[in-house]
């Protein structure tokens, strides 16, 4: 399930737990923040009805673009909840793609 796709590096959701993430947000803008906390929550509950799968895009602490395919659970102004019960930095996430 590791594959190399434009520089991001899709990877399994177990691994998230040994990523270090950093502590400045990913995005500047604040309207992309927005935008982003938006899909996230539209990925939660499309996930809790559906039971879709969202494409999630984030930057690890080194800079690494990663991303993983999961279903979102919960969601608060922090953190997004993967199903696998795999929390993920809300300030870490580029973007959100919904599969």
């Amino acid at each position: 399930m590791q594959k190399q796709t434009d520089k991001t590096q899709l990877i399994q959701k177990e691994r998230i737990p040994a990523l270090r993430f950093g502590k400045k947000d990913v995005l500047q803008d604040a309207t992309a923040r927005s935008r982003r906390y938006y899909d996230a929550n539209r990925a939660t509950i499309l996930s809790n009805t559906y039971q879709n799968k969202s494409m999630i895009t984030f930057r690890t602490a080194s800079g690494e673009l990663k991303c993983v395919e999961a279903a979102l659970w919960g969601l608060d102004k922090d953190f997004v909840l993967l199903r696998s019960g795999m929390f993920l930095p809300l300030r870490s996430i580029l973007k959100i793609n919904y599969c």
